[in-house]
């Protein structure tokens, strides 16, 4: 008789969703994530998925993956390799057999796993375990398809059946990792409400796969992964693109003001117009454009007329609005440019992730044209980011273009939701009545050099602005020189100024060593997780993470000046080692690039910074 296998305590385990891009890995992981963090896991998700709507069935480049970490606490990363995987066919077994541990559990569903199939994912023998030499893992190969139609047996035809694959495969998932069904049954309700017939056939698909897991449970491993205590509050998943969407919300509300978004569909942005959507009961106006720049220049509108106003977009679509980004620099009004960064040049890999808009941020627009530059660096990070964003952008009249990128757009967590009372307010700085006597567009706070906003309609403040160069003391158009050079001046200084009213940078680890690990935007988790791996390996490393970058925290430079060894790591050729090196002169830091389109390997950093300080 074979003995049982009593469940694994973990303190956290990767599992791995594949299959067709049209298999239903996305709704599957994101079920799960969900589940777990409603039973109190910290969370962190990878949705991997094709570019093409729907590549040929079974090939290689039509498989789409959904992985996640979940753990009791301290989880900052989707992992670098899997303990389960559910392959639904031969492609996504293949595509994802160099992110398995040795001991993973491969869940496969062997009706997708024949001759033909094998084929179309170019393999050359009828055993793909062998031939990608997976020898060690425990493979639960069931006949899933097959399983779903005996399930449903008169009461669905087969094509229900297939489309009912992923939910079987999750039940057998929430039997390895001991989950109870009932949460997932209340998602499940809530997603097929108004399709009664499909909502029953995936319960009782559910309810078959984690019988089927409880009826094997002597042939292969299950996890327990512990929770711990969470601060009180209520608990949801979210994604970057829905965080960020909030954060905007939350400042809309804050600062007392409309919230209008002008955009453009794009790749991986598209989410946000669509979450501001559904939110028409709070007023939102949502405008949905015939290109980039009417999207940019809808905004622009209405923030002249008093809304805080934003636009969302990806690299291609940032190029597209350079020119109306210059016009809120010299016409000094608040926007919120959202760019959700994605693998490029041009169309690039679009559902791909990467940090190469980071110049085009900084410096790509005509003339000398300033703009706030904030990166977000997780995805509940992206509220936070978006809320400062916001509260920059109105305070000191100025385009704020936030950095997110397609690994924490669409990535999830485990986010508290926050009370608003714990932020900051957010004081748009209105011309006053009193002011009305002597007043011109361009009248300035000397200790900021933000000018005074007056909303069109506001009686005696009577003006226009525009692209047109303005004399600082009328706000008549002028081409006088020594005029354009003060004002030129000016527009730097504000923005040079808002060091003064953001948080200073903080540097975690040991902050005595010599090597100072540096990064930006949504790298942080994978930077954070590999310092950490190497100080409880004895190595002495500090780190520290920028989210705001123009302008740089007022203590930056005394921190970066502080280390012997500063090593910049980013997914790009070296963008902000070039930026840091022309801002703190004398400044050569080492550097670790990859473009690859996805997120580090926390492995591969450690050894890449061991590297370096062993040097």
């Amino acid at each position: 008789m074979t003995e049982e296998v009593k469940p694994k305590d973990r303190e956290s385990v990767v599992i791995r969703f594949s299959g067709d891009s049209g298999d239903g890995m996305q709704l599957v992981g994101t079920m799960f994530s969900n589940l777990s963090a409603e039973l109190g896991n910290e969370i962190i998700t990878f949705p991997d998925f094709p570019a093409e709507i729907r590549a040929p069935h079974g090939t290689l480049s039509g498989v789409s993956g959904f992985q996640m970490q979940v753990g009791g606490k301290n989880v900052f990363t989707p992992g670098d390799k899997a303990d389960v995987l559910v392959a639904m066919n031969p492609a996504a077994l293949k595509v994802n057999a160099g992110f398995l541990k040795s001991d993973s559990v491969v869940i496969i569903d062997t009706d997708s796993f024949q001759a033909a199939d094998l084929e179309k994912a170019q393999f050359t023998t009828d055993d793909p375990f062998k031939e990608l030499g997976l020898n060690s893992v425990q493979v639960v190969a069931a006949s899933i398809t097959q399983m779903c139609k005996d399930s449903l047996e008169g009461l669905a035809d087969n094509k229900q059946a297939l489309k009912s694959r992923n939910i079987f495969a999750l039940g057998l998932v929430c039997w390895l990792f001991n989950r109870p069904l009932h949460i997932v049954e209340k998602l499940l309700t809530t997603k097929f409400k108004k399709k009664p017939d499909v909502l029953q056939a995936n319960l009782l698909v559910l309810q078959a796969g984690f019988n089927y897991g409880h009826n094997i449970h002597a042939s292969v491993n299950s996890y327990r992964v512990e929770t711990v205590s969470h601060k009180k509050g209520f608990y949801t998943d979210v994604n970057g693109n829905k965080a960020t969407v909030y954060g905007l919300i939350a400042a809309s509300e804050k600062a007392g003001l409309p919230l209008f978004l002008g955009s453009y569909p794009i790749t991986p942005a598209t989410d946000i117009m669509q979450e501001l959507t559904n939110r028409k009961e709070l007023g939102i106006k949502v405008m949905q454009t015939e290109d980039e720049i009417a999207g940019i220049c809808t905004a622009i509108g209405a923030s002249f007329a008093g809304n805080l106003a934003a636009t969302s977009t990806s690299g291609p679509g940032l190029a597209l609005k350079s020119e109306a980004i210059g016009l809120a620099v010299i016409s000094e009004i608040p926007l919120v440019v959202v760019d959700v960064q994605r693998s490029g040049p041009s169309t690039g890999m679009p559902t791909k992730s990467e940090q190469t808009d980071l110049l085009q941020a900084l410096y790509g627009r005509n003339g000398e044209s300033p703009a706030v530059v904030i990166a977000a660096t997780s995805p509940t990070d992206c509220f936070d980011s978006a809320f400062w964003a916001s509260k920059v952008a109105l305070e000191h009249l100025t385009p704020v273009i936030l950095l997110t990128d397609g690994y924490i757009a669409n990535g999830s967590s485990a986010w508290r939701i926050p009370d608003l009372e714990e932020y900051p307010e957010i004081k748009p700085p209105f011309v006053k009545p009193e002011q009305k006597e002597g007043w011109t567009p361009y009248l300035r706070n000397p200790e900021t050099d933000v000018r005074y906003w007056a909303i069109p309609g506001t009686e005696g403040f009577e003006h226009r602005i525009g692209g047109l160069e303005k004399n600082s003391a009328t706000g008549a158009i002028s081409t006088e020189p020594d005029n354009h050079q003060k004002m030129t001046e000016l527009r730097q200084s504000k923005i040079d100024k808002i060091a003064n009213s953001i948080p200073l940078q903080e540097v975690l680890g040991d902050k005595s060593a010599d090597t100072l690990v540096v990064g930006w935007g949504g790298t942080y988790g994978h930077l954070y997780e590999a310092v950490e791996n190497l100080r409880s390996n004895g190595k002495k490393v500090a780190f520290t993470h920028f989210r705001f970058i123009n302008p740089l925290p007022k203590n930056a430079e005394e921190i970066l000046r502080k280390y012997k060894k500063v090593i910049v790591i980013e997914q790009n050729t070296g963008q902000f080692a070039g930026y840091l090196r022309a801002k703190i002169g004398g400044l050569n830091p080492y550097q670790f690039n990859r473009v690859k389109g996805q997120p580090f390997i926390v492995a591969r950093l450690v050894e890449e910074i061991q590297k370096i300080i062993e040097l």
